[in-house]
């Protein structure tokens, strides 16, 4: 192995792609998940720049933090104030309660309070991840505190109450925030509904059909598309795949018919939704009649009459006419060629501006993850759910 590799990071997508992010590490048990986040900062394009408190340097070493930042790392005064560079956005991660206090009163007595005046002074992006015992989290004077932080314009991150303390969220989660923060500001952003995951129908009380999606695709796209400051909301199928971030709404909606409720709900907003992108492995087939209760074990068999389901894009063509709508076509034991008209029929048909068209092969070997199909004559190969994404995230802003 060589020297580099122990220090390299593999890239996850360029959502911070040359971002300078000011990361501040404060006090608290906290600081050792430090290497992580700025380990997952990188990965996203990031070049961080880090400030460490005296507090942090007695549970951490910085080395340990240069090594996971491969940058400097400021742990004290110094004639260059270098903390006073103009960043993208600043990070505050571990925030405690002392350094949230400081920054709101305007106390600056370190230099990553100097920095956090700096960049409060230029309306730089900050998000505060708080970690802190859980009885000192539900003092008031702490929700006052965070309450002033938004008040300023800054954004404040918590994680679940475990084991009696407000943990920190993992370090996916905390980039994952601060991308969407950083990349909101940008124009063209847009309001995007997504469906996943698989869906199913009744047979009685305890069994169903479903067909197979585990949801990674959907879930890779809307997390991508969240990262680059859209505004997401998955209304989601069963799946097996975890979802990327507690930060994205969801709605679950496993039956067809119930989802496409959902989206016909959502499609009648005042809010106008900018983008459908149509993911989900919706039922062609639904059981006619369900059973109510359970159907006893031991009987020679069960006679299970299937009708049409409903086609959730050929439903939402006319509320969702004015919108930017991209399909997905799976299909198996077909060339290329016939995959890439058969979507290019569903264009047709259905007045779409661009269909995903994948063969289920393709899930398990090598080659073409899918095709991009956006007329009979156009389309472009697509070697991986983050290709997906990326196509997807350019057509937003054309």
């Amino acid at each position: 192995m060589s020297e580099t590799q122990d220090i390299d990071v593999e890239v996850s997508s360029d959502a911070l792609f040359n971002k300078r992010i000011l990361v501040g590490i404060s006090g608290g048990i906290a600081v050792v998940d430090s290497v992580r986040v700025l380990r997952e900062l990188r990965r996203h394009g990031a070049i961080p720049i880090v400030i460490m408190t005296h507090s942090a340097q007695e549970i951490i070493s910085p080395l340990a933090i240069e090594w996971a930042s491969q940058s400097e790392v400021i742990t004290d005064w110094d004639s260059d104030m270098t903390q006073l560079s103009n960043v993208d956005a600043v990070l505050v991660c571990p925030a405690t309660r002392h350094t949230i206090s400081s920054h709101v009163h305007g106390i600056m007595d370190t230099p990553l309070q100097m920095a956090l005046s700096a960049s409060r002074g230029r309306n730089t992006p900050i998000l505060f991840v708080p970690s802190m015992h859980g009885s000192l989290s539900q003092d008031p004077v702490t929700s006052d505190l965070c309450s002033n932080l938004e008040k300023q314009g800054h954004d404040v991150l918590w994680g679940a109450s475990q084991e009696g303390r407000k943990k920190q969220p993992d370090a996916s989660e905390i980039i994952a925030e601060l991308c969407h923060i950083v990349n909101s500001k940008l124009p063209d952003r847009k309001r995007i509904v997504i469906t996943l995951g698989s869906t199913r129908s009744k047979i009685d009380a305890v069994r169903w059909i479903q067909n197979t999606s585990s949801g990674k695709t959907g879930f890779e796209i809307a997390e991508y598309l969240y990262r680059m400051g859209h505004e997401v909301t998955i209304c989601s199928g069963v799946t097996t795949h975890p979802s990327p971030s507690a930060n994205i709404p969801t709605i679950f909606r496993p039956e067809p018919e119930e989802m496409l409720s959902a989206l016909m709900e959502i499609s009648q907003k005042e809010a106008k939704t900018d983008c459908w992108i149509h993911a989900a492995a919706v039922l062609d087939y639904v059981v006619g009649e369900p059973i109510s209760e359970k159907t006893k074990s031991g009987l020679d068999g069960i006679n299970v009459k299937l009708i049409n389901s409903s086609k959730h894009i050929e439903a939402l063509s006319q509320t969702c006419a004015n919108s930017i709508r991209i399909g997905f076509k799976l299909e198996s034991g077909i060339s290329d060629e016939q995959l890439i008209e058969a979507a290019s029929d569903s264009l047709a048909t259905y007045g779409l501006d661009a269909v995903v068209a994948n063969h289920l092969e393709s899930l398990e070997i090598s080659g073409a993850r899918a095709f991009w199909v956006t007329s009979a004559t156009q389309s472009i190969e697509l070697n991986d759910n983050y290709a997906i994404a990326k196509i997807i995230d350019a057509r937003l802003s054309q």
